[in-house]
């Protein structure tokens, strides 16, 4: 089997995250999982629904990540809501928890996938919109859509 290299598409997108944060900053993590996880993950199962990260010392660490267990495992097979190590570099590790020592801020998973044979996981720092944002920014989508049907109707005669 070849790996690809780049991106693969996503195995999970939090896609309530940018509608529910304000994100800051981007960057990307390598996770630690068991074999049965990789394995549920290469089929494209997983969730980050409630999945948030949390620190601990000087690691940080995934937590509310739903992997289910492996159809065909054993006895080997992991448990599904596990709190899962995330990999990163030491200064990226010192700068999320500078971030996240700052009153309302939280890092949030945006999206699972493989990159070049590894899971990663896209890890965000955001703050928490409050309803009013919510509602300014989707009138705002709203608004462009609006215009931009208007010109493909003007542009179609």
């Amino acid at each position: 089997m070849v790996k690809q290299s780049g991106r693969e598409k996503p195995i999970a997108q939090n896609r309530k995250a940018r509608h529910d944060y304000h994100i800051d900053d981007v960057v990307e993590a390598g996770l630690v999982l068991t074999g049965t996880e990789v394995k549920s993950l290469r089929q494209g199962r997983a969730s980050l629904v409630d999945a948030f990260a949390a620190v601990r010392g000087n690691e940080l660490w995934l937590q509310g990540m739903h992997i289910p267990e492996y159809k065909h495992g054993t006895w080997t097979n992991h448990e599904p809501r596990r709190t899962r190590k995330l990999l990163l570099h030491k200064d990226e590790v010192e700068k999320l928890i500078r971030a996240v020592e700052q009153q309302g801020v939280s890092l949030i998973p945006l999206s699972l996938y493989f990159k070049d044979g590894y899971a990663k996981v896209e890890l965000a720092t955001g703050r928490g919109k409050k309803d009013y944002d919510k509602r300014h920014a989707l009138a705002e989508r709203q608004a462009t859509r609006e215009a931009q049907r208007a010109l493909s109707d003007r542009r179609r005669g």
